[in-house]
């Protein structure tokens, strides 16, 4: 074995073994969306003496961080997200109305001597009075009364710890145990010495213990307390007639401490356990069904070649998931359709190998070159590196723009993507290759060719070579068709409009299971008699209810709930999704962000890999199939939302993908027949890489057509939109990229560099697509 085949193989198992202790070692970690539970995304505001900044927030995530796990939410996630952002992922909790109350509060606790009691009504508080200053508020034991207290003894700042406890030896029911710091302790004892002082009915002996502006205790000294002597030792109770929950959630507050900023709910999703399970046995499902369809066709196509291939295909299952627990990324059901759409990626790069060495044996000029296997083998990995290279960095490209400009499942959708894209690499250029090198050199296949499936035409091949088709001279036809079929797509984008999911718009989302069936029109009347007339109500999967609304709290959605119980018998939340305004017009400016960056990145990089006339062909093809996927999601009436936006830029990176392919090839032929035209270059690029577009739209389309058909509603959209991209993007090769690139060429020819000297081209191989004039003047 030579020493570059060695080097391969070594490679090749040194990344299996790591991905088999990685995978053996280590699980993956589960999105929301695939094991069930509530995401709360919350914003810092500025107070009237803190300002909301990356200190802060973080702060306020570390007050958080007790308080989630005071509730005891199995492995709870907390992250900040930029500098005024806190990501709460409590897995299991499917009713979010408590969690979102408890986390969501600033728990200012403050301890306040009782100077009086009136029957006076406060103002109606503005912004909260702050700590210290003395106030009005309602008492907790007379209905009607209002205690009037003097400035703060004392803050939650001074608890030490706080605990709820059931008081049995009291009568007392539960009951919140405070123990203070010193500083704290002694305060304590003032200001209960001081109320001790007071006589026996009087409210002045009474001592207001505060939380967010609400009395949720005013307990009066007992008569064994002497005066100016007080409670001492540091600890003391709160007493109000608490339920267990509310004593352990007052207890988690406390001791939580206060939130140095107010918070802000501006997102929140909830996905029921059985969605998450369904969604993973759909998935996977799907996933294993695609791949063994694309597995199939391609040992059909390419034989004992295309069997090599689909082992490294398996492998590259285990590198891809081995990479995702390595690096502790999240898992997420967008995430699985990324993986299973990197495995097109991998079948291209098998695809475009294996139709180069097809060539350069059915290509070969002498006997001696004709019965060998492995020098067209080499000389397909060796041709096709650069258009692999350069497919791969356009998608590489999107991918990137989704995790900085997403949020979300979609990131983990572009996170996933990369990883997916890099490991097909691996499993294309170096298993692949080791294993079809140790093939080819085996007697047994050197003697029976024909095994490998590169000795064969193939059935596109064969049916170009009869047709001999000029699809580039009729070039002018193919750009009315592109054009009219953009006019289609605007036209109905233009009159019915997009429905933008509740992302881009804000509101809210939430979809209901009802143990009876409920017909939609039933549904409707339920939620507006229930107080919601404008809320849309619509059938969503096996028989389940979506509600969307602009505006809907906790208790309202509780509410709607219940409403649909009458008909529907036991109504559970399937999925919940709340999006505040303000990140609803933060994702919109990221989406157009994103697709406008993604546009220049793809122009920018063509423009240096290719003459600009070609990368704006290519860019200009790109769009077109935009606008044809927004078109047909317009004329259908589907909700284009963020896992749309993760299958827009997925087409971009596919578009620009196919198109590479075939300048490359442009750009080969124009290197080895400088004087052949454009045109006929251009058509025989087109021609000789038709076989690798059919059978690579092929392998991605098994996969595809078994997420839409098996991978549920969650993924059905994302797989109709990746459809229809994959298929438009091939046509679009043909019909829009190579016909504008030969109409700008010829309107806009590159200048002729002059020999260093006489009879020799400066021109390097390598560089650029250059343009010629014949003796005619025809550009070639």
């Amino acid at each position: 074995m030579s020493r570059a085949p060695l080097w391969r193989a070594v490679v090749a198992l040194c990344v299996i073994a790591a991905s088999l202790f990685f995978a053996l070692t280590q699980s993956a970690r589960l999105g929301l969306d695939l094991r069930g539970g509530t995401q709360i995304v919350l914003q810092t505001e500025n107070s009237p003496t803190t300002r909301a900044d990356a200190e802060s927030t973080q702060r306020a995530l570390e007050v958080l961080r007790q308080r989630v796990d005071a509730l005891g939410v199995a492995e709870p996630s907390l992250t900040r997200s930029g500098d005024n952002r806190i990501i709460v992922e409590l897995p299991g909790v499917q009713d979010p109305r408590e969690a979102a109350e408890v986390i969501g509060r600033t728990a200012q606790l403050t301890v306040h001597p009782v100077t009086g009691v009136t029957d006076k009504k406060p103002a109606p508080p503005g912004e909260k009075e702050p700590a210290g200053a003395a106030r009005t508020l309602a008492d907790p034991d007379q209905k009607g009364a209002y205690l009037q207290l003097g400035k703060a003894a004392l803050t939650g700042d001074g608890v030490r710890d706080a605990e709820a406890v059931l008081d049995q030896q009291n009568m007392a029911g539960w009951v919140v145990n405070l123990k203070f710091r010193k500083a704290a302790g002694e305060d304590w004892a003032r200001v209960t010495g001081e109320a001790a002082c007071a006589p026996q009915g009087d409210q002045k002996r009474r001592v207001a213990i505060v939380l967010d502006g609400r009395v949720i205790s005013a307990p009066s000294v007992n008569p064994d307390v002497g005066c100016r002597v007080g409670i001492t030792g540091g600890n003391t109770q709160i007493t109000g007639g608490f339920q267990q929950a509310e004593a352990e959630e007052l207890a988690a507050l406390v001791k939580g401490g206060a939130l140095p900023v107010p918070v802000e709910v501006v997102e929140q999703r909830t996905v029921g356990p059985t969605l998450g399970a369904d969604a993973i046995a759909a998935s996977a499902q799907a996933a294993i069904i695609g791949l063994a369809l694309t597995g199939l066709f391609i040992v059909v196509v390419y034989r004992l070649l295309g069997f090599l291939a689909t082992l490294a295909l398996a492998l590259y299952g285990l590198i891809s998931y081995a990479a995702l627990v390595a690096l502790g990324a999240t898992l997420t059901l967008p995430g699985l359709a990324g993986f299973v759409l990197a495995v097109g990626m991998a079948v291209d790069a098998n695809v475009l190998v294996f139709e180069r060495a097809r060539e350069e044996y059915l290509g070969a000029r002498t006997k001696s070159s004709a019965g060998r296997l492995d020098k067209p083998l080499t000389t397909g990995f060796t041709k096709a590196w650069s258009a692999v290279v350069d497919s791969n960095v356009t998608t590489l490209l999107a991918a990137g723009l989704l995790f900085f400009f997403a949020v979300g499942p979609v990131k983990g959708f572009g996170v996933t993507l990369s990883i997916g894209v890099l490991a097909s690499m691996v499993s294309a250029l170096v298993i692949t290759r080791v294993l079809a090198d140790f093939a080819v050199r085996r007697a047994f296949v050197r003697k029976r060719p024909a095994l490998t499936g590169i000795t064969s035409t193939g059935r596109v091949r064969a049916w170009l070579a009869r047709r001999d088709p000029r699809l580039v001279h009729h070039r002018r036809r193919w750009l009315g068709a592109s054009a009219l079929l953009v006019t289609v797509a605007i036209a109905g984008i233009a009159l019915r409009g997009l429905d933008f999911g509740v992302e881009f718009t804000g509101g809210r989302l939430v979809e209901y299971s009802t143990s009876r069936p409920v017909p939609v029109d039933t549904a409707r009347e339920a939620v507006a008699d229930a107080g919601f007339p404008r809320a849309v109500v619509q059938e969503s999967g096996d028989g389940d209810i979506s509600v969307r609304t602009e505006r809907l709290s906790n208790e309202q959605q509780h509410t709607i709930k219940e409403a649909l119980a009458a008909p529907g018998g036991e109504v559970t939340v399937e999925r919940d999704e709340l999006i505040g305004p303000s990140l609803g017009d933060e994702l919109r400016h990221k989406a157009l962000i994103a697709l406008g960056v993604a546009v220049a990145a793809q122009l920018l990089y063509l423009s240096v890999r290719f003459r600009w006339t070609f990368a704006a062909a290519a860019v200009a093809a790109m769009v077109h199939d935009v606008l044809l996927v927004v078109g047909l999601f317009a004329w259908l009436g589907k909700p284009v939302d963020s896992v749309f936006l993760a299958a827009l830029l997925t087409v971009i990176g596919y578009s620009v993908n196919d198109t590479v392919v075939v300048f490359d090839r442009v750009r080969e032929g124009r290197r080895r027949d400088p004087r052949s035209t454009l045109v006929d270059t251009a058509n025989t690029a087109v021609v000789q890489t038709l076989p690798r577009t059919v059978n690579t739209g092929m392998g991605a389309l098994f996969v595809l057509a078994a997420l839409a058909v098996l991978g549920g509603d969650s993924l059905a959209d994302f797989s109709v939109a990746l459809i229809a991209g994959v298929l438009v993007g091939m046509a679009s090769t043909v019909g829009t990229a190579v016909p504008l690139a030969v109409t700008m060429e010829q309107k806009w020819p590159a200048e002729p560099k002059r020999p260093s000297r006489p009879g020799r081209d400066r021109q390097r191989e390598g560089g650029p697509l250059a343009a010629r004039r014949d003796d005619s003047g025809a550009v070639v």
